[in-house]
């Protein structure tokens, strides 16, 4: 990747002084990565778990030759799990924080499909001191007999072999979410140990392997009339950026389980602390009617139907259970699941729900009158505003894009789920008229919300092509439009955006300074926003619409920073600023164009030598290296970005070669909906419960 920087820099008099400094301090630019953002963090910025260091290098192209010859004995064959270890991503998505948990899923999901058998009632989880993890199950066991094909024993040839198990449709499984077989054997290569203890009714078999090889043969070390299976691993630091195991993550996932088969035990344990293990045991005889009860608890919103309506279907080997309800909130949470594994990118099933959806409300509508002949029909977004879904279907053989199983491909799930829809929900509407009228006047009210919407955005686009080419006034654009290098910083009040458009290089930077009143986009729809004064300059300067509009092709800025001060206010503003991103330009966090600024709190100085700190460790430790030899050591605590001229926020918070961003990522959208739904949502003691939960990561409060 060329430096940003230096292209930029060639946009400015190259023999400018102030050029030049910029162009040298280009060369060594380093960001801060922050992946898989807990969106409460950004008003607990020291609630951030982890951080990856992404240097950004010149890339020098060399055009010169390879000398050797390139012939046979260059091209590599990767033998057994060799592959695996080579490349990782290509199995678990990646090897951060996300790969890591994955290897969790992968052994759950094989004793969740021993319940999907109907032999498996429980099972436990546990994290042990030194983040190794422990899966148990009380399934059948995996089958400790001789493979034919490989002539050694099955239990072995699961974990070493990839593409190997049980669930080829050789009748082991008859509905199954790893269909892959690569499951356990990944897990095992990327473990810098695993063991692996079975009990089939008659004896305990044990076996160690070390990275994926086994060390020692297949050995009954006791008899039992149990059955079931234990994995212990250790994932390999070797692979994992930071091999930590996260509770809340590993959490959210079981919980979900739990949910989609009712009557199944699951117990999560931390052992880490000693003194202080965790444990949570979860066991919903409710099914999906449970998990849709318990998101909508989670996003402290009130229901406008007091019970889930559920709908259950089975049709030649295939299973559909649709649960929902709606609330008066103003956006929709779908949850789907293909043999208990998340579709977080949705597929047949979830577009077989959102059409049957949309037929029933029209049809209903038109049928009882409540739909004049001259109006149009309900959009999908109306229907579905307020609504919490969860669609689970069980197939014999599901068809999934890649390892991770983001998305469903059974073309057959369509309209099984889209039949179970349409007749059911038809068939409650008219078993309930009062629930049916209040549920369809909510979605009118989103359709007229919509067309409000539609006209205050016409309005907006006329208004802004008379002004100076769309672009808010208080824009200090950059003279670059290369959006791969350019960068946008929504600054809070005049006097600190005075600062950074002074301070900026304006080759590549962009400054936007907010003003007026901020709207708390929780509790209004989107006809709200483009009347908003602070929040319609910003949708203006980005340029790429926003809400079903919205085209990131046409994002003016890569990089869009969120530059306020370190006190409460500002953290205030960026919850407010990624409330609005989250809800109607959700693709933009998705993709990682949001950042934070994150400015010093103190400058430590001495004579002329000084040091700038962003937190209390480093203000203490540059307090003590000036303190030697004597002297008095000045210490000036920044309350507000006003507080710096124009050249210290340029070397602190806006210099690539020296700043630190925050990138702010939606890998888990659901934590992140309930969060933002917790804070700036109506409810209050949702939102005490998560203050004194999390009142321990506050720092710097200014009270």
């Amino acid at each position: 990747m060329q430096n940003a920087e230096m292209q930029n820099a060639e946009c400015e008099n190259p023999d400018k002084p102030d050029t030049m400094k910029k162009r040298k301090r280009a060369e060594n630019s380093q960001e801060w990565k922050i992946e898989n953002t807990i969106l409460h963090s950004c008003i607990l910025p020291s609630a951030f778990h982890k951080l990856e260091v992404i240097m950004a290098e010149e890339l020098e192209l060399n055009s010169t030759q390879v000398e050797h010859e390139y012939g046979g004995s260059e091209i590599q064959v990767l033998e057994g799990l060799e592959a695996v270890r080579k490349r990782p991503g290509m199995y678990i998505g990646s090897t951060s924080e996300s790969g890591l948990h994955h290897l969790v899923y992968e052994i759950v999901d094989n004793s969740i499909d021993e319940a999907l058998a109907g032999y498996c009632t429980d099972i436990t989880v546990t994290i042990n001191p030194g983040n190794t993890i422990t899966v148990t199950d009380n399934g059948r066991g995996i089958p400790v007999d001789i493979q034919p094909q490989t002539g050694r024993p099955a239990l072995e040839v699961v974990f070493t072999v990839l593409h190997a198990g049980g669930k080829f449709g050789g009748g082991g499984y008859k509905v199954s979410g790893g269909l892959h077989g690569v499951g356990a054997s990944v897990v095992n290569a990327l473990s810098e140990w695993l063991e692996l203890t079975v009990e089939n009714g008659e004896h305990v078999y044990f076996q160690h392997f070390d990275r994926g090889h086994y060390d020692e043969e297949l050995k009954i070390i006791g008899d039992t009339k149990k059955t079931g299976t234990t994995v212990v691993f250790k994932p390999d630091a070797e692979i994992f950026e930071d091999p930590v195991f996260n509770y809340d993550t590993l959490l959210e996932r079981l919980r979900e389980q739990a949910f989609l088969n009712a009557g199944i035990r699951i117990v999560l344990t931390d052992y880490r602390d000693p003194d202080n293990p965790v444990q949570d045991d979860m066991c919903y005889e409710g099914g999906v009617k449970s998990f849709v009860k318990h998101l909508l608890e989670k996003a402290a919103k009130n229901p406008i139907h007091p019970e889930p309506i559920y709908l259950y279907k089975e049709e030649n080997g295939c299973t559909a259970e649709v649960a929902l309800q709606y609330s008066d909130s103003y956006h929709e949470v779908i949850k789907s699941f293909a043999n208990d594994i998340h579709t977080i990118d949705g597929g047949t099933h979830e577009m077989g729900f959102k059409s049957a959806l949309t037929r029933v409300f029209n049809d209903y509508g038109r049928r009882r009158k409540l739909l004049k002949d001259n109006e149009e029909n309900l959009s999908g977004d109306d229907v579905r505003e307020g609504i919490i879904a969860i669609v689970s279907v069980k197939l014999p053989e599901c068809e999934f894009e890649g390892q991770t199983k983001g998305k469903l491909g059974n073309t057959e799930a369509r309209p099984l789920v889209e039949n179970l829809v349409f007749d059911g929900l038809n068939t409650f509407f008219e078993e309930n008229p009062a629930v049916a009228k209040l549920i369809f006047e909510k979605a009118v009210g989103a359709q007229r919300a919509r067309e409000a919407a539609r006209r205050a955005r016409d309005l907006t686009r006329r208004k802004s092509a008379m002004d100076s080419g769309g672009l808010p006034g208080k824009l200090a654009d950059c003279t670059s439009k290369d959006n791969t290098i350019t960068e946008i910083y929504i600054v809070e009040g005049d006097s600190a955006g005075g600062s950074a458009k002074e301070g900026r290089d304006r080759a590549f930077q962009a400054i936007l300074p907010l003003w007026g009143k901020m709207l708390n986009v929780e509790k209004a729809r989107l006809d709200k926003v483009y009347s908003n004064e602070k929040l319609m300059p910003v949708v203006m300067a980005l340029g790429c619409g926003i809400g079903e509009d919205l085209d990131v092709s046409k994002l003016r800025y890569g990089k869009v920073i969120i530059m306020a001060d370190a006190d409460v206010d500002g953290s205030h503003i960026r919850t407010l600023l990624l409330t609005f991103f989250f809800r109607y330009m959700r693709p933009l966090v998705e993709q990682g164009h949001i950042y934070f600024a994150q400015p010093p709190l103190f400058r430590v100085a001495k004579g002329k030598k000084f040091y700038y700190a962003f937190n209390e460790k480093e203000r203490d430790q540059y307090i003590a290296e000036l303190s030697e030899g004597g002297g008095k050591v000045d210490v000036q605590r920044y309350k507000g970005l006003g507080e710096m001229d124009p050249h210290q926020l340029w070397e602190t918070t806006m210099d690539p070669s020296n700043r630190t961003i925050v990138q702010v990522g939606l890998e888990d959208a659901a934590r992140a909906d309930q969060t933002f739904t917790i804070l700036m949502g109506d409810k209050v003691e949702p939102r005490r419960e998560f203050i004194e939960k999390n009142a321990r990561y506050v720092r710097n409060l200014d009270i």
